[in-house]
């Protein structure tokens, strides 16, 4: 049986850790809270850049005065070779949200021959370089707190690559946040831009961010069409990759809000069972001492 004096260093390492797991839960809680204000606050700008979009691209009639010199963003063409965009945590301890996401995308890339990959967070570049996956180009720094600037440059290089025929299509796989204990990895289809499927009701199918825009209504484009969408479809990949970027963000801070709770409750459990320990420990060390000092008064007696 360990002394007391290792049982009580020990349960001192764990109160040290456990202050460090309680501190971790507070400031993930505090930064899920403005993740969601923020998200929150995005959301009637990226429903109306949606919105307008659709009634563009939906229009043939737009469409059919629009050349692909103009928007290369709108082309389709066969594709060939695919591009993948995968964001996911700079930080570990965030429970199974980075392995989760890594898990899906490796599915997504599974015999995949023809491929450029862009990794946004760490651990994504981390986990595709140890499996020898060539990845292009990888962004970092800013995956718990993302502004539109982030958004900005992992857009431009997905545009870039899609322009310049590198890829024929590119996906974007980010994890869809539900709630703090409650998230989903999934895959969406993001260059080039079509419409969104259409149901019955006239509305349209949900993009990255989690809304959904209006499939009809009358917009007038000043000074013309061309002119607008060359402006508006770059704007619009921008505006859904940092819907993704905050989704994921907020699914990454849930992750390890709930992560930390857990490991400062264990860390409860185990301070219970040491405690357990150390009282029995010293409680058995001060049986012996009893038992020394009465063998050796009875030993003192009998000379």
């Amino acid at each position: 049986m360990p002394n007391p004096r290792e049982i009580h260093m020990h349960m001192r390492s764990i109160k040290n850790i456990q202050q460090i797991t309680k501190a971790m839960k507070m400031v993930a809680a505090a930064r899920l809270r403005r993740a969601q204000e923020k998200a929150a606050s995005s959301r009637p700008f990226a429903e109306k850049i949606q919105s307008m979009l659709l009634t563009a691209v939906g229009d043939k009639f737009t469409l059919g005065n629009i050349s692909a010199a103009d928007v290369p963003l709108l082309v389709q063409r066969p594709i060939r070779k695919l591009g993948y965009i995968v964001i996911t945590s700079d930080k570990g301890l965030a429970g199974p949200y980075n392995s989760n996401v890594l898990k899906h995308a490796a599915m997504e890339l599974m015999d995949k021959d023809e491929y450029t990959l862009i990794t946004v967070g760490r651990k994504a570049k981390e986990y595709f370089t140890r499996r020898g996956y060539d990845v292009t180009k990888d962004f970092f720094g800013f995956s718990d707190k993302p502004t539109f600037a982030d958004a900005d440059m992992v857009a431009d290089e997905a545009c870039r690559l899609f322009t310049s025929g590198a890829v024929d299509e590119v996906i974007l796989i980010y994890t869809k946040f539900k709630s703090a204990l409650s998230f989903t990895p999934v895959s969406m289809h993001l260059l080039p831009v079509v419409a969104p499927q259409v149901d019955t009701s006239g509305k349209g199918t949900a993009g990255a961010g989690g809304f959904a825009g209006e499939a009809k209504g009358d917009v007038i484009f000043e000074p013309s069409t061309t002119a607008t969408l060359k402006y508006l479809v770059p704007y619009y990949v921008k505006t859904v990759i940092y819907a993704a970027l905050m989704q994921s963000s907020a699914s990454e801070l849930g992750a390890r809000m709930t992560a930390m709770s857990s490991a400062t409750d264990n860390a409860n459990d185990l301070l219970k069972a040491l405690e357990l320990s150390y009282n029995k420990a010293r409680q058995a060390g001060v049986t012996r001492e009893i038992n020394e000092i009465v063998g050796g008064a009875e030993a003192l007696q009998q000379d």
